[in-house]
């Protein structure tokens, strides 16, 4: 059984709920636009917009780095706490925050997943992966794995991250779109349209360094919008005891569907690792062992700033909705994405609404800035740079850089206009990324014999073990059976664990092979070169130290 197939739990029924295009939640049609509210989401916009450029031009007189270390990765000069404030803003974004009251007000605690997987995973990140990345000085993530697997691998691979980011991305703008709406009164797509400018303008002017300040001010609006609006929400006379109606928030857990709720736990726990955004503030930091420190910090602080979120999807459940403007809990109405949102709006004063979701507009922007820059880099770098066009200067590769920051940023808006669940998408990015990706950079990284004759079929074995077991929010149909698998229930078997675990088998084993046979032909050739006739038969000149130069499996670099 697929957990986003099950009922309303985990997550609310995609099926069931309008495109974001065609549904206003607050009926703007008949409702003037707030205009208090639309001049302090501007303010926040523009606090962060000139935020972004001050720090791009002080940071770019003191640094002598390269113009693409700068761009990529703030020079390798961002220090500990700017790293930590960093991370954690890129962390708790629109998805995380909306998305984790969305699961609490209609699944329950215990199918919210991902606060506490990804404090697992960003521990387990700073511990295994952190300190190798930094110390080895990459750029992008797909770094290690160009050097071990080459081009092939490296599109494929990066595909599968575009995939991730744009889902990524698209949940933040729903979110983003979501609290705009409350805010201003505005159809949520023009919310959403106007949400995504905004942020690729100031991305595409000053890039990490300026992504890594504006983070900054970013968090400081999230804690002071999410402490602000607690003390009123929970005093609001319409909003019961929580602890009452700690059976429904809490949810209840059916030892039957053990199978697929581990599988999905361990998704959001390694599927947090591989992640340009998250690597981009790794590498961007003075030495591996802040990179090691920023994450375990921000792992804390992340978890920290969820508790707002789960009792915002508390009283969503202990509210009594019939007296609010809505006259039913969004949950309902099929609208558990503007659960937060809509608590904010009905049980707090309106200046304390205005603040709070303006400030919470404006910090969820962290995390779509640190996507399309992550995405654009990896083009920038791996794709452009070392495949299309190795003799380009640095100033052919910012523009092109800036570029895609453009497209991806577009890319991730249209998803978001038109796939209509914030939690979903979440969930369906770190599975891209969990059941592809990570195989991939875990062996580039570790595993010192990987090649390209076992990365491309680990990922095509990857990719295929996923796709078969289908995917609801997509509307595929599973055309692979797993064990336990039923019409009515779906994929019961851990298929993302498994799609996982095969494809690294599948890459470990096929490049030991392929090593095996390379030394083989090599002390094959060197035995001919030793035994040539005495008629003088001449050296071939494609044989060098007993290696054939000619044969394609020496393309492999000595390990």
């Amino acid at each position: 059984m697929d957990l986003l197939k099950y009922g309303q739990n985990p997550i609310s029924d995609a099926n069931n709920k309008p495109s974001v295009a065609d549904w206003n939640p607050l009926d703007s049609g008949t409702m003037a636009v707030n205009v208090l509210g639309l001049v302090v989401l501007l303010l926040f916009y523009l606090v962060i917009i000139v935020v972004g450029i001050l720090a791009a031009r002080l940071k770019r007189k003191r640094n002598g780095s390269s113009r693409m270390e700068e761009a990529i990765v703030a020079g390798r000069d961002i220090n500990v706490v700017v790293g930590i404030f960093t991370m954690t803003a890129t962390t708790v974004g629109g998805g995380y925050i909306n998305g984790t009251a969305e699961s609490i007000a209609s699944s329950g605690m215990v199918w919210t997943l991902a606060p506490f997987g990804i404090f697992i995973g960003l521990i387990l990140g700073g511990v295994i992966f952190a300190r190798p990345m930094r110390d080895r000085q990459y750029l992008t993530m797909l770094d290690p794995i160009q050097e071990k697997s080459g081009a092939i691998v490296v599109v494929l691979v990066y595909f599968a991250t575009l995939c991730g980011d744009v889902f990524w991305t698209a949940s933040i703008l729903v979110a983003l779109g979501t609290s705009l709406s409350v805010i201003v009164n505005i159809p949520l797509s023009i919310a959403i349209v106007s949400s995504s400018a905004a942020t690729i303008f100031y991305t595409m002017f000053g890039q990490m360094i300026s992504v890594a300040y504006t983070d900054i001010v970013q968090l400081i609006f999230i804690i002071f919008g999410l402490g602000l609006t607690l003390p009123f929400i929970l005093t609001n006379q319409n909003v019961g005891s929580v602890a009452a109606s700690s059976d429904v928030w809490i949810g209840q857990f059916d030892p039957s569907i053990t199978s697929p709720w581990i599988d999905l736990f361990i998704a959001m726990i390694f599927g947090t690792i591989p992640w340009q955004a998250y690597f981009q503030r790794v590498l961007s930091v003075r030495s591996g062992r802040q990179a090691q420190l920023l994450s375990v910090a921000g792992a804390f602080s992340a978890l920290i700033l969820a508790i707002p979120s789960v009792v915002i999807g508390a009283v969503a459940v202990s509210a009594n909705w019939s007296n609010t403007t809505l006259g039913a809990s969004p949950m309902a109405l099929n609208q558990s994405s503007m659960t937060l949102p809509y608590v904010l709006h009905e049980f707090t004063p309106n200046w304390v609404a205005i603040l709070g979701l303006g400030a919470i507009s404006a910090a969820v922007m962290s995390s779509m800035d640190s996507s399309i820059l992550g995405s654009s880099s990896m083009f920038t770098n791996n794709i452009y740079k070392k495949i299309i066009r190795k003799k380009a200067q640095d100033t052919e590769t910012l523009w092109v850089q800036t570029v895609s920051i453009f497209c991806v940023g577009t890319l991730a808006t249209l998803v978001s206009l038109f796939v209509p669940i914030v939690y979903g998408l979440f969930v369906l990015a770190a599975d891209i990324v969990f059941v592809i990706v990570l195989p991939q950079l875990f062996c580039a990284v570790f595993f010192k014999k990987t090649n390209v004759y076992g990365a491309i079929p680990g990922f095509l074995v990857g990719t295929l073990l996923r796709i078969g077991a289908g995917e609801v929010l997509l509307d595929w149909q599973p055309f692979i059976e797993y064990p336990m698998y039923s019409k009515d229930d779906g994929q019961q078997f851990p298929f993302r664990s498994f799609a996982m675990v095969i494809s690294l088998i599948t890459i470990v084993t096929l490049s030991l092979t392929a090593d095996l046979v390379r030394q083989y032909l090599c002390r094959k050739t060197q035995n001919n070169k030793y035994h040539v006739s005495e008629a003088g038969t001449r050296e071939d000149p494609n044989i060098t130290n007993g290696y054939s130069s000619s044969h394609p499996l020496m393309s492999f670099s000595r390990s």
